[in-house]
């Protein structure tokens, strides 16, 4: 089986971290900053697109300018504490390893920023492949998905991608691949059973139970 994660609010608890990090952006801009909840919303989108759903009405320059704020102020925040992994996230991907699964990463993350955290979290050799947004297209295209399959020659359907957003469930869907939904990231379960999940877990390890596998 191929399995495909995202990172932010999937195995990174970094919801805080990314919701901080764009409120002083913002604050940095003169701007107001947005409230938690509608940051929460666009977590998943590449860092672009992001920000266009939160700034619609803005200039391009005064985007571009917000972009680097955030940059800035992520690493800030990440250099004083890198972001948690979720509980059980070494040990179910340990596991998953030992029974042969691939395992691959599909990201709104940018390159740089993904292989940046996991250098510093030692994970590298963790996954088989990875995607990020800014070297395919953002969630919910589908693109990513497919990019993986192509490279390991598999099918949807032996595939499965395991998510916190509507993004991540909407992307799988787009391709008819299964879908996981994690209960404990960026967007609250309500959101994602209408993509219809094989599962809808609050523990990260509940996967290893999941009926494809066993």
């Amino acid at each position: 089986m191929l399995f495909i994660f995202d990172w932010d609010g999937t195995l990174s608890d970094s919801k805080a971290k990314i919701t901080h990090a764009m409120q002083r952006a913002a604050s940095d801009m003169g701007w107001i900053p947005l409230a938690d909840d509608i940051i929460h919303n666009i977590i998943g989108l590449g860092l672009p697109e992001a920000i266009l759903h939160l700034y619609p009405a803005v200039s391009d320059i005064a985007r571009a300018q917000l972009r680097d704020r955030y940059v800035v102020n992520f690493l800030h925040l990440d250099d004083q504490k890198a972001s948690d992994l979720f509980p059980l996230v070494k040990e179910t991907l340990s596991m998953l390893r030992s029974q042969g699964h691939l395992l691959t990463i599909a990201t709104g993350k940018s390159r740089r920023g993904l292989d940046r955290i996991l250098t510093t979290l030692d994970m590298n050799d963790y996954f088989d492949a990875t995607r990020c947004a800014d070297e395919t297209a953002s969630k919910p295209s589908p693109l990513m998905l497919e990019e993986l399959l192509q490279q390991f020659n598999w099918s949807a359907s032996d595939a499965v991608m395991i998510g916190d957003t509507e993004y991540d469930m909407e992307m799988a869907r787009n391709i008819n691949m299964p879908r996981i939904a994690v209960s404990y990231g960026a967007h609250h379960a309500d959101r994602l059973r209408p993509y219809n999940p094989e599962l809808c877990v609050d523990s990260i390890d509940e996967i290893l139970h999941w009926h494809r596998i066993c």
